[in-house]
């Protein structure tokens, strides 16, 4: 399932098709009315055998991923690095500090809610992904070009 919100995460942008109200699953479309009640904004995507929502809840730009059958599988949001856990904007410092934020993402699902960090220099780019509430992986690298 991590992998899964992971991957769409990333990359639901190219691999999404518009999908109007009218395309989507009455399951879902309750789904989302219990889970999320005074959504706008709401917006739809569909991929193979899952759909995005993406919408504005108490002033927040989120995503939300169901099944086809209407299960919530995660929901995402950009936050700011001051929504971080201490321990974490601490490590970040620390050990990150010769390079910027370009990217910050919670990712909450049944199995708790994960952080990934997208730091950038002048010569590299990486993505770190947090293991807790205290630590940070590397998830992903690159050497800019």
């Amino acid at each position: 399932m991590k992998g899964i919100i992971m991957t769409l995460a990333f990359i639901a942008s190219s691999m999404f098709a518009f999908a109007g109200e009218g395309n989507v699953s009455k399951n879902v479309l309750t789904a989302f009315g219990k889970e999320f009640q005074g959504a706008t904004e709401v917006s739809w995507s569909a991929g193979s055998d899952y759909y995005r929502a993406e919408f504005v809840l108490n002033n927040q730009y989120i995503s939300a991923f169901f099944s086809n059958s209407g299960e919530l599988m995660g929901v995402t949001r950009n936050i700011s690095s001051l929504n971080l856990p201490l321990t974490l904007q601490n490590k970040l410092r620390k050990e990150y500090g010769n390079y910027w934020i370009s990217d910050l993402f919670e990712v909450s699902n049944r199995e708790g809610t994960r952080y990934y960090v997208t730091l950038e220099n002048a010569d590299k780019k990486m993505t770190l992904k947090s293991d807790s509430d205290t630590n940070w992986d590397v998830f992903s690298k690159s050497a800019k070009l």
